[in-house]
């Protein structure tokens, strides 16, 4: 087998190899999406038997509710509050009285099949009372009425003569003179605030089968089994399942939050808890009919994917021998008419890639393309810092020297330079028209203001930025004039309308955005009112009934929160309060708006931190929810700036965190590796996964030292304690704690600790080192 590989076309076995990968490729994603499918298909499973098993309680629970109400609708009953009250004997029952109870309560048994069986106990007549009969001693309703295995005077004691409030008794066995039931009991002693003995008591006793009914949800649909224990532990109800089964079960989940579901041999146990009654239900599902879904995905996906292999290798092969016979026929006629035999062991593909020259021209164009790039950088810095995508001075300085343009100055005006040339652009004439006139109004910028930042915007528009260092007052002036006489030459010698629109002047470069959105804003005026030369943002009408708040300003206050920086997200806040309650007249319904979508940027932010900590997302949406439109600007702005705040602090604190934490594991790894004589910050960076230039500068803010004199130290110390060791010479400890020479140990000694290793190994013996 080995021989007829080998005997097959190198290029054939190079293409379908390939062709093998790449089919291995998709096989491999089909995998991961079996895998989740599976995942997703148990978790769905599970989250339906929690569901069913919730059903199941909540329907257990209103119906024990109703009984309990029932209990209450007796506690009001002047009826029975008379007999309870009343002292009777066998010569004075109230017949009547009780004829009339009797009579009430009996509806209760025939509209509720929880309460079919119940009486009520007189403690002072001594008297049974049934919706059916009246038994004028407890002794001889427990004769025929009584539970299996209990004795009446533990009978008359735990249920008639103890103040029992909505006790609920599990599940035992009941002899009637008819017939024989497991009932659970639910005891009410009245009145309700009865706390000694009390007058009178109401038993009802429910047949587990009608209480079952509301877990058959899980034995039906599963094939399992659940039961219901009280908070002492003891089982109340019990479907498909008997006691001494439940007993064996171990590790069952307790039903808090986080221990809902665990694992036991072939089956699921899910357990519910109910808080206020302290009840926990628990279901037992077997994994295989959880797996119905899951196994019917396994058996479609085994197929596909094995007729998926065997088409690709089929397709495989015959694209693997179009695509090298022609290479073959190529090598073969190459060999024939350089007169070389075809079994020759030439690399098939020296004779097609062998020319040096077409390499280096190659390597030339490549050298050409990146210094054709610089341009490209230069104009994505322009076009990033006049939308404000910059969040801090750092970032800002990594990417300005980048484009390798200086910035030298935070205030200046920002710009937009519409060219006007009243034709298609559909055509290559018009296209080639409007490049040159894009190129004569940035070269003509340029010259009238050489420090001017120019970029393409769009096909007719040019937009600029002018830094300044310092007050622009006196400066506005003079460069709008420039601007105008600019549109004015332009226009005189290229016949060529240009406008220009200037937004406010800003101040901090963090208000570049701002102020290029309102020279936008200006054009966007004048192209309604074809004014021309410079428009000036303040001298453009703007319609102040609608709320100011782009989707650039908002984008900027997301990403300056997320980064941190408060101060800065409370100056864009404060400049779109500005904006809408200061230059704007804002009706009661946009206000509603506008703040609607303050809040909506706020509930972004903890949109993309969902679970990371739960209490500080519920904190802050508790704060977002008692925004109200109307209680002020002030009062708007302070409850924003809380929130800005303490969402700032917790991203500074992660901060912090990893800071330490990465802190930390370099110390960690210098207290292991001082040893090593080429120890770098590289191997450090390595060690901890993180960037050099992250590693040094946290090490050199977090310690106050740089890494490299931490390290020193670190050696120094330790070689001062094996300098006490006079076994031990000055170049094997210098070897030991890290240094390539003894001359280099000692110098570093020496500017450490101000002696040489020798004094300080003398003057150890003597008691003086420190």
């Amino acid at each position: 087998m080995k021989q007829v590989w080998l005997n097959i076309s190198p290029v054939f076995r190079r293409f379908l190899m390939s062709y093998l990968i790449v089919l291995m490729i998709p096989l491999i994603a089909g995998y991961v999406s079996y895998r989740t499918s599976i995942d997703v298909a148990e978790q769905s499973s599970l989250k339906t038997s929690i569901m069913t098993l919730q059903q199941s309680k909540d329907l257990m629970e209103r119906r024990l509710a109703e009984v309990q109400g029932f209990t209450k609708q007796l506690a009001i009953n002047q009826d029975l509050a008379r007999l309870m009250t009343s002292h009777s004997d066998e010569q004075n029952y109230d017949v009547y009285g009780l004829w009339k109870m009797m009579r009430d309560i009996a509806s209760y048994s025939q509209t509720n099949d929880f309460l079919s069986n119940f009486y009520i106990y007189l403690r002072n007549s001594h008297l049974v009372l049934t919706p059916s009969t009246v038994y004028y001693r407890p002794e001889l309703f427990y004769e025929s009425n009584h539970y299996e295995g209990m004795t009446f005077e533990t009978w008359k004691k735990n249920f008639l003569e103890k103040s029992n409030l909505s006790m609920v008794v599990p599940q035992h066995d009941y002899v009637t003179k008819t017939h024989q039931q497991t009932v659970v009991t639910f005891v009410q002693a009245l009145p309700l605030n009865s706390f000694d003995t009390p007058l009178a008591s109401v038993v009802v006793l429910i047949d587990t089968k009608k209480m079952s009914a509301s877990l058959s949800g899980i034995t039906n649909q599963y094939g399992g089994w659940a039961f219901v224990r009280n908070h002492d532990g003891e089982t109340v109800l019990s479907e498909g399942i008997t006691g001494s089964d439940i007993a064996k079960i171990r590790n069952i989940p307790s039903g808090k939050p986080g221990d809902i579901s665990r694992a036991a041999d072939d089956m699921l146990l899910i357990s519910i808890r109910d808080e206020l009654s302290g009840w926990v239900y628990t279901a037992g599902v077997p994994k295989s009919a959880l797996m119905i879904n899951a196994n019917r995905i396994k058996n479609i996906t085994g197929i596909l994917t094995a007729i998926s292999l065997i088409s690709g290798l089929v397709i495989g092969l015959v694209l693997a021998y179009r695509s090298s016979a022609p290479i073959n026929n190529l090598i073969n006629s190459l060999k024939k008419q350089l007169g070389l035999e075809l079994g020759t062991g030439i690399q098939d593909y020296d004779f097609i890639a062998g020319n040096i020259s077409s390499l280096i021209a190659s390597n030339r164009q490549l050298e050409q393309d990146l210094h054709n790039q610089v341009p490209l950088i230069r104009d994505a810095f322009i076009k990033r810092l006049l939308v404000g995508e910059f969040y801090n001075e750092e970032e800002l300085a990594a990417a300005s020297a980048q484009a390798g343009v200086s910035i030298k100055g935070d205030a200046g005006y920002a710009g937009l330079a519409k060219i006007n040339t009243y034709g298609g652009s559909d055509s290559r004439e018009s296209l080639a028209e409007s490049s040159v006139a894009r190129l004569i109004v940035r070269q003509s910028l340029v010259e009238a203001e050489p420090d001017m930042l120019v970029t393409d915007w769009g096909q007719d528009k040019l937009a600029f930025l002018l830094l300044r260092t310092s007050k622009l007052a006196p400066d506005e002036a003079l460069v709008i004039q420039r601007l105008q006489d600019l549109a004015c030459t332009l226009f005189s010698h290229y016949h060529m309308p240009v406008q220009f629109g200037m937004g406010r002047p800003f101040e901090a470069l963090a208000d570049v955005g701002r102020s290029f959105g309102e020279a936008a804003e200006a054009l966007d005026y004048a192209a309604f009112t074809d004014e021309g030369g410079v428009i000036r943002y303040e001298d453009s009408s703007r319609d102040a009934s609608l709320f100011y708040y782009p989707i650039e300003t908002e984008t900027r206050l997301l990403n300056t929160i997320k980064s941190g920086d408060g101060r800065e997200a409370m100056r864009i806040l404060e400049h779109i309060a500005v904006r809408n309650f200061q230059e704007r007249e804002l009706s009661r319904e946009m206000t509603e708006q506008l703040i609607g979508e303050l809040k909506g940027t706020m509930l972004k932010l903890l949109d993309q931190k969902a679970g990371d900590d739960p209490e500080f997302t519920e904190n802050l949406q508790c704060r977002i929810a008692q925004i109200q439109p109307f209680e002020g600007i002030d009062r708007l702005l302070g409850q924003m700036g809380e929130m800005i705040s303490l969402y700032c602090s917790m991203i500074e604190e992660k901060r912090n965190a990893l800071h330490h934490q990465t802190v930390q594991q370099v110390k960690d790894y210098l207290e292991s590796a001082y040893g090593d004589a080429d120890l770098t910050l590289y191997h450090i960076a390595k060690q901890v996964g993180r960037p050099e230039k992250y590693v040094s500068t946290v090490f050199k803010e977090s310690e106050g030292e740089h890494w490299f004199d931490y390290l020193e130290r670190l050696r120094i110390d330790k070689a001062s304690e094996l300098l006490l060791n006079r076994a031990l010479k000055i170049d094997d400890i210098a070897e030991r704690v890290g240094y390539n020479s003894a001359h280099s140990f000692r110098r570093a000694f020496k500017r450490v600790r101000g002696i040489s290793p020798s004094m300080f190994r003398e003057a150890a013996e003597l008691g003086d080192a420190r």
